[in-house]
């Protein structure tokens, strides 16, 4: 068992989402940042879709109940283990009584924590991700909660500690004129807004409000106008959409949005990019690059080589402790 010894403050179970279901009303949920958990996962030897925590607010503190091999990636957040400190991206081994503290990130918003074998509470429509709006998933469908108990699996504590990896933001990283950027497809909607604005778009930072949350990020910059008033219908939309109201500010879709919505669609943060909204803090600034379909597919080809990369390592790391371990 892991035990939440602090007010764990939004922290919630998460994979990599449940799939298949927005035709029922059931929105995707999983890990804001996608690699980061997936990364942890590998370094582990787990599965990339195993359950881990994540963390948006600190600090935290929790303990592990029996041995276990973690790791920790996204943001950084000079992490220690009793009093000895942990670097980010890194495998380490705890004992049990011991209690991990994550601090304020001095890098990134969002750090991931995954164990050998993942976090095993239920499964619920193909997934372990917690579904706030349905009150499902993950801990009872809530946030965690000081002295919630988290169940792991029976090798917990397998597999090598003490190394890590470079993380996917030093790999591939993507700036403009000095500030975090994504790539977006311009989406069906897009010609019906004044040349002007669709201009600034891309030529001007935008900052993320306080109003930004799992289920939206809400952007403040150059109103988005169009050039006649635009009245639509309810439709699909699935995360990195985005969506602009009546006051022309407007709203990235995230993890937790939900399968419908009215508003007209502007563009569409690509898959491969939506997690580097989500290491980005509130009230910074964020720019925006144009992109097609083919680009945007190229980007997840390079996430998914940095993925593999990972992958290779933790398995030449295996083989390595194996032979010294034979020695």
């Amino acid at each position: 068992m892991i035990e939440i010894l602090s007010d764990s403050r939004l922290a919630s179970v998460q994979d990599l989402g449940r799939f298949g279901h927005l035709r029922h009303g059931v929105g995707m949920s999983g890990a804001m940042d996608i690699p980061a958990l997936s990364a942890g996962n590998l370094m582990l030897g787990n599965d990339p879709g195993a359950a881990g925590i994540e963390i948006p607010l600190f600090p935290l503190r929790l303990c592990f109940h029996r041995p276990c091999t973690f790791a920790l990636t996204g943001a950084d957040t000079d992490a220690t283990l009793d009093d000895a400190p942990l670097l980010p991206w890194w495998t380490a081994r705890a004992a049990a009584g011991q209690t991990l503290t994550l601090k304020r990130p001095l890098c990134g918003v969002r750090a991931y924590l995954t164990v050998a074998g993942g976090i095993r509470v239920a499964d619920v429509l193909g997934s372990r991700s917690t579904q706030l709006r349905g009150g499902f998933g993950g801990m009872a469908g809530r946030m965690l909660q000081k002295g919630d108990l988290l169940p792991l699996a029976d090798n917990a504590d397998a597999g090598p500690g003490g190394f890590g990896i470079l993380s996917p933001l030093s790999c591939l990283p993507l700036t403009r004129e000095g500030d975090p950027a994504v790539r977006v497809i311009p989406a069906a909607e897009y010609p019906l807004f004044r040349q002007i604005c669709r201009d600034a778009f891309w030529a001007e930072p935008w900052k993320i409000t306080s109003q930004s949350n799992r289920y939206g990020y809400r952007l403040e910059g150059t109103p988005l106008l169009p050039e006649q008033p635009l009245e639509m219908r309810s439709h699909g939309i699935v995360p990195g959409v985005i969506q602009v109201p009546h006051g022309g500010q407007p709203i990235i879709q995230m993890r937790d949005a939900q399968p419908m919505g009215g508003y007209p669609k502007f563009g569409a943060v690509i898959e491969a990019d939506i997690w580097r909204l989500g290491q980005i803090p509130i009230g910074k600034r964020v720019r925006f690059i144009e992109a097609d379909y083919e680009q945007g597919v190229a980007a997840l080809d390079e996430l998914d080589g940095y993925l593999t990369r990972v992958r290779d390592m933790v398995a030449i790391q295996r083989l390595s402790c194996a032979v010294t371990s034979f020695d």
